[in-house]
Protein backbone atom coordinates (compact mmCIF):
# COMPACT_ATOMS: atom_id res chain seq x y z
CA UNK A 1 0.00 0.00 0.00
CA UNK A 2 0.89 3.87 -1.07
CA UNK A 3 1.79 6.12 2.21
CA UNK A 4 2.02 9.24 2.14
CA UNK A 5 5.20 10.74 3.29
CA UNK A 6 4.09 14.06 3.82
CA UNK A 7 1.73 12.44 6.48
CA UNK A 8 4.28 11.34 8.70
CA UNK A 9 5.82 14.43 9.39
CA UNK A 10 5.69 15.88 12.40
CA UNK A 11 3.68 19.37 12.11
CA UNK A 12 5.79 22.58 13.01
CA UNK A 13 5.07 23.78 16.71
CA UNK A 14 2.57 26.98 15.81
CA UNK A 15 0.52 24.44 13.28
CA UNK A 16 0.07 22.00 16.36
CA UNK A 17 -0.96 25.18 18.76
CA UNK A 18 -3.22 26.25 15.83
CA UNK A 19 -5.10 23.31 14.67
CA UNK A 20 -5.32 22.63 18.74
CA UNK A 21 -6.15 25.72 20.38
CA UNK A 22 -8.54 27.11 17.40
CA UNK A 23 -11.75 26.19 15.89
CA UNK A 24 -11.42 26.85 12.33
CA UNK A 25 -14.41 25.91 11.01
CA UNK A 26 -16.44 28.55 13.03
CA UNK A 27 -13.85 31.57 13.35
CA UNK A 28 -13.92 34.35 11.04
CA UNK A 29 -10.57 36.71 10.52
CA UNK A 30 -10.96 38.93 13.55
CA UNK A 31 -11.77 36.39 15.79
CA UNK A 32 -8.11 34.50 14.90
CA UNK A 33 -6.19 37.68 14.74
CA UNK A 34 -7.51 37.97 18.27
CA UNK A 35 -6.81 34.77 19.04
CA UNK A 36 -3.05 35.05 18.01
CA UNK A 37 -2.89 38.46 19.98
CA UNK A 38 -3.69 36.05 23.03
CA UNK A 39 -1.33 33.80 22.20
CA UNK A 40 1.55 36.70 21.75
CA UNK A 41 -0.29 37.93 24.93
CA UNK A 42 0.23 34.64 26.87
CA UNK A 43 4.17 33.92 25.36
CA UNK A 44 2.64 31.03 23.76
CA UNK A 45 3.95 31.65 20.26
CA UNK A 46 7.33 34.00 19.54
CA UNK A 47 5.95 37.62 18.83
CA UNK A 48 8.00 37.23 15.57
CA UNK A 49 5.78 34.25 14.52
CA UNK A 50 2.93 35.89 15.93
CA UNK A 51 2.93 38.72 13.79
CA UNK A 52 4.26 37.07 10.71
CA UNK A 53 0.86 34.65 11.07
CA UNK A 54 -0.78 38.32 11.44
CA UNK A 55 0.71 39.49 8.88
CA UNK A 56 -0.77 36.39 6.01
CA UNK A 57 -4.14 37.13 7.64
CA UNK A 58 -4.04 40.24 6.84
CA UNK A 59 -2.45 39.80 3.42
CA UNK A 60 -5.42 38.47 1.12
CA UNK A 61 -7.31 41.47 1.99
CA UNK A 62 -4.54 44.30 0.81
CA UNK A 63 -4.57 45.98 -2.38
CA UNK A 64 -1.80 47.15 -4.35
CA UNK A 65 -2.78 50.77 -3.91
CA UNK A 66 -2.51 50.20 0.03
CA UNK A 67 0.68 49.97 -0.03
CA UNK A 68 2.14 51.14 -3.69
CA UNK A 69 4.81 53.93 -3.64
CA UNK A 70 3.11 57.25 -5.38
CA UNK A 71 3.08 58.82 -8.39
CA UNK A 72 4.98 61.86 -6.95
CA UNK A 73 7.44 60.20 -5.01
CA UNK A 74 9.09 58.03 -8.10
CA UNK A 75 12.26 58.74 -9.78
CA UNK A 76 11.77 58.31 -13.17
CA UNK A 77 14.36 57.92 -16.19
CA UNK A 78 13.43 59.48 -19.08
CA UNK A 79 13.87 58.05 -22.93
CA UNK A 80 15.71 60.47 -23.75
CA UNK A 81 17.92 61.12 -21.33
CA UNK A 82 22.17 60.43 -22.15
CA UNK A 83 24.49 58.11 -19.91
CA UNK A 84 25.60 60.64 -17.93
CA UNK A 85 22.22 61.98 -17.01
CA UNK A 86 21.22 58.39 -15.98
CA UNK A 87 24.07 57.72 -14.34
CA UNK A 88 23.94 61.03 -12.03
CA UNK A 89 20.00 60.19 -11.61
CA UNK A 90 21.17 56.60 -10.65
CA UNK A 91 23.81 58.31 -7.84
CA UNK A 92 21.34 60.89 -6.82
CA UNK A 93 18.67 58.10 -5.78
CA UNK A 94 20.56 55.03 -5.26
CA UNK A 95 18.08 52.70 -6.25
CA UNK A 96 18.23 49.68 -8.61
CA UNK A 97 15.56 49.75 -10.85
CA UNK A 98 14.01 52.86 -12.77
CA UNK A 99 10.71 53.04 -14.74
CA UNK A 100 11.28 54.67 -18.16
CA UNK A 101 9.19 57.06 -19.88
CA UNK A 102 8.96 59.92 -22.48
CA UNK A 103 8.31 63.45 -21.97
CA UNK A 104 4.79 62.68 -21.03
CA UNK A 105 5.45 60.58 -17.85
CA UNK A 106 2.27 58.65 -18.69
CA UNK A 107 3.80 56.74 -21.60
CA UNK A 108 5.84 54.75 -20.01
CA UNK A 109 8.66 52.71 -22.20
CA UNK A 110 10.15 49.99 -19.70
CA UNK A 111 12.47 49.31 -17.32
CA UNK A 112 15.95 50.29 -16.73
CA UNK A 113 18.31 47.80 -14.59
CA UNK A 114 21.27 50.41 -12.87
CA UNK A 115 23.41 46.97 -13.25
CA UNK A 116 23.10 46.86 -16.82
CA UNK A 117 24.63 50.15 -17.47
CA UNK A 118 27.99 48.33 -16.42
CA UNK A 119 28.65 46.92 -19.63
CA UNK A 120 29.03 50.58 -21.10
CA UNK A 121 31.43 51.93 -18.33
CA UNK A 122 34.01 52.87 -20.45
CA UNK A 123 32.32 52.71 -23.80
CA UNK A 124 29.82 55.43 -23.32
CA UNK A 125 29.52 55.82 -26.73
CA UNK A 126 28.15 52.78 -27.98
CA UNK A 127 24.96 53.28 -25.21
CA UNK A 128 21.85 53.12 -26.76
CA UNK A 129 19.21 53.05 -23.90
CA UNK A 130 16.61 50.87 -26.02
CA UNK A 131 19.00 48.33 -25.94
CA UNK A 132 18.81 47.43 -22.41
CA UNK A 133 15.13 48.58 -21.61
CA UNK A 134 13.34 45.83 -19.86
CA UNK A 135 9.50 45.09 -20.19
CA UNK A 136 7.38 46.28 -17.47
CA UNK A 137 5.15 44.23 -15.48
CA UNK A 138 2.23 46.52 -15.25
CA UNK A 139 -1.08 46.14 -12.32
CA UNK A 140 -4.23 47.60 -11.55
CA UNK A 141 -4.32 49.58 -8.32
CA UNK A 142 -6.85 47.15 -7.21
CA UNK A 143 -4.69 43.85 -7.74
CA UNK A 144 -4.72 41.89 -4.85
CA UNK A 145 -1.39 41.27 -3.26
CA UNK A 146 -1.82 38.02 -3.09
CA UNK A 147 -2.41 37.65 -6.86
CA UNK A 148 0.58 40.26 -7.69
CA UNK A 149 2.88 37.44 -5.31
CA UNK A 150 2.31 35.58 -8.09
CA UNK A 151 2.90 37.19 -10.60
CA UNK A 152 6.22 38.60 -9.40
CA UNK A 153 7.02 34.87 -8.85
CA UNK A 154 5.43 33.98 -12.33
CA UNK A 155 7.54 36.73 -14.22
CA UNK A 156 10.52 36.92 -11.41
CA UNK A 157 10.28 40.63 -11.97
CA UNK A 158 10.79 42.76 -8.37
CA UNK A 159 9.22 45.82 -9.72
CA UNK A 160 5.31 46.64 -11.07
CA UNK A 161 4.46 49.69 -12.32
CA UNK A 162 0.60 50.79 -10.96
CA UNK A 163 -1.87 52.77 -13.62
CA UNK A 164 -5.00 54.27 -13.00
CA UNK A 165 -8.45 53.59 -14.50
CA UNK A 166 -7.58 55.77 -16.87
CA UNK A 167 -4.60 53.96 -17.91
CA UNK A 168 -2.24 56.77 -16.00
CA UNK A 169 0.80 55.59 -13.98
CA UNK A 170 -0.36 56.01 -10.53
CA UNK A 171 2.65 54.40 -8.52
CA UNK A 172 5.12 52.00 -8.46
CA UNK A 173 5.78 48.58 -6.27
CA UNK A 174 7.86 46.40 -5.25
CA UNK A 175 8.55 42.64 -4.44
CA UNK A 176 10.20 43.95 -1.35
CA UNK A 177 6.92 45.93 -0.34
CA UNK A 178 4.71 42.96 -0.87
CA UNK A 179 6.62 40.40 1.43
CA UNK A 180 6.86 43.24 4.08
CA UNK A 181 3.34 43.18 4.86
CA UNK A 182 4.13 39.89 5.98
CA UNK A 183 7.47 39.68 8.08
CA UNK A 184 7.63 43.48 8.52
CA UNK A 185 9.60 46.41 7.43
CA UNK A 186 13.23 45.33 5.65
CA UNK A 187 15.75 48.06 6.31
CA UNK A 188 18.54 47.73 3.95
CA UNK A 189 22.23 50.08 3.94
CA UNK A 190 20.44 52.81 2.66
CA UNK A 191 17.72 53.00 5.05
CA UNK A 192 20.61 52.72 8.09
CA UNK A 193 22.21 55.76 6.48
CA UNK A 194 18.93 57.82 5.71
CA UNK A 195 17.29 57.10 9.47
CA UNK A 196 20.89 57.52 11.77
CA UNK A 197 19.76 61.11 12.04
CA UNK A 198 16.26 60.90 12.63
CA UNK A 199 16.40 57.96 15.12
CA UNK A 200 15.82 59.88 18.36
CA UNK A 201 14.69 63.51 18.10
CA UNK A 202 14.55 65.63 21.04
CA UNK A 203 11.65 67.12 21.79
CA UNK A 204 12.95 70.50 23.99
CA UNK A 205 11.35 69.39 26.96
CA UNK A 206 13.14 66.76 28.19
CA UNK A 207 10.81 64.34 26.15
CA UNK A 208 12.01 62.38 22.98
CA UNK A 209 10.40 60.44 20.03
CA UNK A 210 12.43 57.39 19.42
CA UNK A 211 12.18 55.14 16.45
CA UNK A 212 11.61 51.65 17.57
CA UNK A 213 14.48 49.82 15.65
CA UNK A 214 16.87 52.41 17.42
CA UNK A 215 20.26 50.44 18.38
CA UNK A 216 20.87 50.55 22.26
CA UNK A 217 24.10 51.93 21.98
CA UNK A 218 23.01 54.67 20.29
CA UNK A 219 19.91 55.62 22.31
CA UNK A 220 22.28 55.30 24.96
CA UNK A 221 24.42 58.19 23.50
CA UNK A 222 22.14 60.48 22.95
CA UNK A 223 19.49 59.78 25.93
CA UNK A 224 22.15 59.60 28.63
CA UNK A 225 20.96 56.08 29.78
CA UNK A 226 23.08 53.07 30.46
CA UNK A 227 20.79 50.22 29.32
CA UNK A 228 22.85 47.25 28.28
CA UNK A 229 23.43 45.86 24.96
CA UNK A 230 24.26 42.15 25.54
CA UNK A 231 20.72 40.71 24.73
CA UNK A 232 19.01 43.17 22.48
CA UNK A 233 20.19 45.08 19.97
CA UNK A 234 17.47 47.75 19.81
CA UNK A 235 15.45 49.22 22.23
CA UNK A 236 12.08 47.76 21.38
CA UNK A 237 13.75 45.04 22.01
CA UNK A 238 13.97 45.88 25.57
CA UNK A 239 10.41 46.93 25.90
CA UNK A 240 8.95 44.23 24.31
CA UNK A 241 11.01 41.84 26.85
CA UNK A 242 10.11 43.75 29.88
CA UNK A 243 6.46 43.85 28.64
CA UNK A 244 6.27 40.18 27.69
CA UNK A 245 4.21 40.71 24.62
CA UNK A 246 4.20 43.67 21.81
CA UNK A 247 2.35 46.53 23.39
CA UNK A 248 -0.34 48.69 21.80
CA UNK A 249 -0.72 52.61 20.92
CA UNK A 250 -1.26 54.02 24.13
CA UNK A 251 1.14 51.45 26.73
CA UNK A 252 3.50 52.75 28.58
CA UNK A 253 6.34 51.10 31.04
CA UNK A 254 8.89 52.76 33.23
CA UNK A 255 12.69 51.17 32.94
CA UNK A 256 15.58 52.90 34.72
CA UNK A 257 13.46 56.23 35.60
CA UNK A 258 12.30 57.07 32.01
CA UNK A 259 9.04 56.66 30.94
CA UNK A 260 8.93 54.76 27.66
CA UNK A 261 4.73 55.36 25.19
CA UNK A 262 4.18 53.60 22.26
CA UNK A 263 2.84 56.30 20.12
CA UNK A 264 3.17 54.04 17.08
CA UNK A 265 2.44 50.50 16.43
CA UNK A 266 0.40 47.54 14.77
CA UNK A 267 0.08 43.92 15.32
CA UNK A 268 3.56 42.88 14.51
CA UNK A 269 5.97 45.86 15.84
CA UNK A 270 6.79 48.95 17.57
CA UNK A 271 7.39 51.66 15.35
CA UNK A 272 7.48 55.27 17.36
CA UNK A 273 7.75 55.55 21.07
CA UNK A 274 7.86 58.93 22.95
CA UNK A 275 10.49 58.41 25.97
CA UNK A 276 10.35 61.15 28.97
CA UNK A 277 12.04 60.80 32.54
CA UNK A 278 9.57 59.81 35.22
CA UNK A 279 8.24 62.61 37.13
CA UNK A 280 5.22 62.67 39.53
CA UNK A 281 2.83 63.57 36.40
CA UNK A 282 4.26 60.66 33.91
CA UNK A 283 3.54 58.03 36.42
CA UNK A 284 3.88 54.04 35.27
CA UNK A 285 3.71 51.03 36.74
CA UNK A 286 7.11 50.04 37.84
CA UNK A 287 9.23 47.33 35.85
CA UNK A 288 12.42 45.57 37.10
CA UNK A 289 15.18 47.78 35.10
CA UNK A 290 18.22 46.50 33.47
Amino acid sequence: MKTDIGDSRPRPRWKQWLIKQLDLTSHCTEDLMADLQRANDNNLLPGETVGMLQGVLEFGALQVRDIMVPRSQINFIYHEDTFTQILARIAETEHSRYPVVDEDRDDLVGVLLAKDLLKYTGHEGDFHIDDIIRPALIVPESQRLNRLLTEFRRTRNHMAVVIDEYSGISGLVTFEDVLEQIVGEIDDEHDDEEDVSTNVVPQGDGRFLVAAMTPIDEFNAIVGTGFATDEFDTIAGIVINHLGKIPRQGEEVTLSGWLFRIVNSDSRRILQMEVLPVTENSYSAEVPAL
